[in-house]
């Protein structure tokens, strides 16, 4: 197994305006960066090209489909990636469109890979997405780590300049679901090698 660190994608779920994804987004990256384990890679969904029209094979008959242009690098950088964060609201108690778009056209990028969640949102605190996310990855036979970080009323939490008014117990979450994430990252390469190998 290689000695380089692996390779954690933060990707930021909300393409809508006025988002406030890349706030959370650059908040947990920081906490990912100081948790110094991981190499981070901030992946914003608002520069792909994400039609909700999918290729007539799908991604997990055909691992390789015929993407738009605009999805080269969306693509290049999931599959390189070890491990993810999804950073993502709820809307009408499910996950945003262009989120559930760019899982729908990748396949084997999260195949045996492990997958953290940040939520935020008004009441839930992005609970009722990543409900339906762990499900959603469960079928495409990633494994998805039990803690999390969450932020109700995320609008209270966070001052004018994005940062956390009581930063403590969300750094602390996010440390916890990093050390899940780096086990079950290096877990998970180790047996990705040892299939490729045999």
């Amino acid at each position: 197994m290689s000695n380089a660190a692996p390779k954690l994608a933060v990707i930021i779920g909300s393409v809508r305006d006025g988002r406030f994804g890349p706030v959370v987004a650059s908040w947990f990256a920081e906490q990912a960066r100081q948790h110094g384990a991981f190499e981070v890679d901030v992946i914003d969904l608002a520069e792909a090209h994400l039609p909700l029209e999918l290729p007539a094979v799908p991604p997990a008959l055909d691992p390789d489909p015929p993407r738009p242009a605009g999805m080269t690098d969306l693509t290049r950088r999931l599959t390189a990636a070890d491990a993810f964060v999804i950073v993502t609201p709820d809307y009408n108690r499910s996950v945003p469109a262009a989120l559930k778009a760019a899982i729908d056209w990748h396949y084997t990028q999260w195949d045996a890979k492990t997958i953290g969640f940040v939520g935020y949102s008004g009441a839930s605190g992005g609970l009722l997405a990543i409900e339906h996310l762990r499900q959603i990855f469960n079928e495409l036979n990633a494994h998805t780590v039990r803690n999390y970080v969450s932020f109700p009323r995320y609008y209270l939490l966070f001052d004018a300049a994005g940062r956390l008014r009581e930063p403590d117990d969300p750094a602390a979450a996010a440390a916890a679901m990093l050390d899940q994430l780096l086990w079950w990252a290096n877990a998970l390469s180790a047996a990705r090698a040892t299939i490729t190998a045999a």
